[in-house]
């Protein structure tokens, strides 16, 4: 048997590692790995957050940057770099949760909802970091 690497998880930089890491504990219903837990007696100052599934599982990084230049896509005058996809069963689930993201900071950059064969969303987190919303 062929001893392969695994994914550990994925990481986003962001110049607020804390808030995108917030945007996406809401999002997708993730708790923070222990220790990396708002603090609430001192300014946050976290360079770099995980985030666990229910089993612990590490699904998402956050390491802080100084600078991070918004993607433009689709203009590929600053490319997306990387994008994560999430599925929905159904499309009115799709839709309550393009509204939960927007809520929660997203900013929709395409809408093809109405698509019968895949319909979908793209948007960017807080970031500009795009992902796609889409019925699988």
């Amino acid at each position: 048997m062929a001893d392969y690497p695994r994914l550990l998880h994925t990481v986003l930089d962001a110049t607020d590692a804390r808030g995108l890491a917030e945007f996406y504990r809401e999002l997708l219903g993730l708790s923070y790995r222990p220790g990396d837990e708002p603090p609430t007696d001192r300014a946050d100052d976290a360079d770099w957050l995980v985030l666990v599934d229910a089993d612990g599982g590490r699904r998402l990084a956050f390491q802080q940057v100084d600078a991070l230049p918004r993607s433009t896509w689709p203009s590929a005058e600053v490319p997306q770099q990387l994008h994560v996809d999430y599925t929905v069963p159904d499309v009115e689930s799709l839709e309550r949760h393009r509204r939960r993201a927007e809520a929660l900071g997203a900013t929709l950059l395409l809408d093809r909802a109405d698509d019968p064969q895949e319909p979908l969303y793209v948007l960017a987190d807080p970031a500009g970091h795009p992902f796609c919303l889409f019925v699988a």
